[in-house]
Formats: structure tokens, sequence, C-alpha cells
């Protein structure tokens, strides 16, 4: 007999719970709902009681917010999917630290995608975990990234990135106080995630923070002084576009 997962829907609005458990009860059989509450007790009650493999949980309650369900639960052993309406930034890091997530208005074929997610992935790192970096990745006004590595996860300050570096299928990132770390994702991942905040792709092997550049060096391509002493090769390719953004990044700056 096919394993059904306990699921429990915890959102404090009424149209968001209809429609989850109606997407749930008709189209997904691998779900067992167990349960809903639309408020920080509540959910926090009801999990203990219920015991789930998978929960639907709003980011925001008029109690408080998701992340103190989990502070406060003792059971720990289940799946997030976070229902949130946090910006375009916030849902790239739920990408790159394997949260699962729903983006406001929701829509059934995202719902059916995060499902099959859940099914078909198995993440290493326990909740508590994974919720405490997604946690401080989000309430911090400064922006961070949260870096999967073969060690874990690691959590750092976007403007403390001097400069990443492709490594096969591997992004080596330089940071601030000389720090290396190695992340177990592409450099054209973080091309994608970096790409509107400062940093620009100079070379097939390199992407660089404008705010760590000192000197730019003519030459057919050239390359780069970064502040801490990094020469780093711009392509022909790549030229033009580094000094179109280059001129932009100044006139930011007046």
């Amino acid at each position: 007999m096919e394993k059904k997962f306990k699921t429990l829907i915890l959102d404090d609005d009424k149209q968001i719970r209809i429609l989850l458990e109606n997407l749930i009860t008709k189209n997904i059989p691998q779900l067992d709902l167990v349960g809903m509450a639309e408020s920080v007790s509540s959910s926090i009650e009801m999990i203990e009681k219920t015991q789930p493999d998978l929960v639907f949980m709003d980011i925001g309650f008029p109690d408080g917010d998701g992340f103190s369900i989990i502070d406060k639960t003792n059971h720990l052993d289940y799946e997030v999917i976070f229902i949130t309406s946090h910006d375009q930034f916030a849902m790239k890091a739920f990408e790159y630290s394997a949260i699962h997530y729903l983006k406001k208005p929701i829509l059934p074929n995202e719902v059916f995608d995060a499902v099959d997610r859940f099914l078909h992935t198995h993440i290493d790192d326990e909740v508590s975990l994974k919720i405490t970096k997604i946690k401080d990745a989000l309430i911090q006004d400064e922006p961070k990234l949260i870096i999967p590595s073969s060690e874990g996860l690691h959590i750092v300050k976007i403007n403390n990135i001097v400069r990443c570096e492709a490594s096969d299928v591997y992004t080596l990132f330089f940071m601030e106080n000389g720090k290396k770390l190695i992340a177990s994702k592409s450099l054209n991942n973080y091309e994608k995630l970096l790409s509107d905040i400062n940093f620009i792709r100079i070379h097939s092997k390199h992407l660089i923070n404008l705010r760590y550049l000192i000197q730019y060096v003519k030459g057919k391509g050239g390359y780069v002084i970064m502040e801490n002493g990094n020469e780093v090769e711009v392509s022909v390719r790549k030229k033009m576009d580094f000094m179109n953004k280059l001129k932009d990044y100044a006139r930011s700056l007046k």
C-alpha cells in the first residue's frame, strides 16, 4: 500500500485554506489532510496533536509568524511548504536553501509542483536548521545568501562577497575577510541570483561584485583588480556588457 503523508494547512486566510483543501483532497491522493489551523497558537497545538509529515504554512499570522510555530513545537520531523508574499529576492533565497514555497496569489499548478518536489526530493538537513537559515535571510535588513555545500549550509551577507569563480560544477566564493567557500551549485545559478544587485559576469569563469572593484586595466579584454588584490580577466565577449554595467554603477553612486 502506498504511503500517505499526514498533511496540515496552517493559514489565517480562509480562502487559501479552502483552495488548498480542495486541491489536496480532490487531486493529490498521496497526501492525507489531517487538519487546518488559522493562528500560531492553534497551529502549534495541531502539529503536536497530529505529528504531520508535511505542513503548508503561512509566514504571517495575526498573532505571530510561521517561524515561531516551528520554534515552539517539539515535533520537527516534517517538511514545510511556506506560503509567502515576500519579494523576488526572498523567493530566490527559498530556492537556494532547498525550502519549498508558494507565492501569493496561489496557483494550482504551483501547488502540484511543490508537492511533487516534496514527494521526490530527500533533503538531508533537519527542518530546524533549514528554517533557522531561511528565517535569518528573510528578517535581516541586509540581504543574505544561503550557500549549500558538502558541509551543510552557509549564510553570508551578499555585500561581503568580493567575487565568485566557476570550478567545474562548483562555485568558489571569495569573501571580504579572505575566507573561501565552495558551493555545490554552478556559477550560472549565482549569476541569475546576483546580477541585479551590482554583480556582473566578466568572464565565463568569473562573477564580480562591483563594490570591490578598484581598477580596470585595458587590453583586448583587459582585467580588473579587486580590493583583495585579485586580478581577474575580462573576456572579449563580456567586455562591452561589463563597461556598460560599470557606467551604470558609477552613475548610481552620485
